[in-house]
């Protein structure tokens, strides 16, 4: 079976649907920005803009930049076989995904230094392939120095989850 025949073969995602999908994304986007502008003021008060002033017209720009990439994308829709991304390419992506999507839930759960030590221990394990030992005991001692950092030095609380009440924190 030939390099090209097997290439036909292995489904992928065009790059017309993402582009078009995402330039419908943003004239979405900016839809919702200017009407909430005019709903905050998007006009000139006596002390000078209202909220919605800028953003209304930031929304303006998104909304024509957004249909004209909408416009160009079905002008070439039969020309453009580009592929968007390779099944293998986009696996390496999602291995990346579904653990930082575990770790946003897992940091309501557990806080956000125990939730974060053991994604650090997943990713030494999983994808850089380090021993059990190191990754355990870099994860604590990573967790206690962003404690540090942001607790205690620039003084900004993240969550906490039992443990860290257990502890006093």
């Amino acid at each position: 079976m030939s390099a090209e025949h097997e290439k036909k073969q292995t489904p992928s995602l065009a790059s017309r649907w993402v582009e078009l999908g995402v330039a419908g994304l943003l004239l979405v986007l900016a839809v919702l920005v200017m009407v909430d502008s005019v709903r905050v003021g998007r006009g000139w008060a006596d002390d000078g803009p209202r909220a919605g002033y800028f953003p209304f017209y930031i929304g303006i720009g998104l909304a024509l930049v957004s249909g004209l990439l909408i416009v160009q994308q079905l002008l070439r829709w039969r020309g453009d076989a580009r592929v968007f991304v390779q099944p293998a390419e986009a696996a390496g992506v999602w291995a990346v995904f579904w653990p930082m999507l575990i770790y946003v839930g897992l940091i309501q759960a557990l806080g956000i230094y125990v939730a974060s030590a053991l994604l650090l221990v997943f990713f030494m394990r999983r994808h850089g392939g380090y021993a059990w030992w190191k990754a355990l005991l870099l994860a604590p001692v990573m967790s206690m120095i962003l404690f540090f950092v942001f607790e205690l030095r620039f003084m900004v609380p993240l969550p906490k989850g039992p443990l860290e009440q257990l502890l006093g924190f």
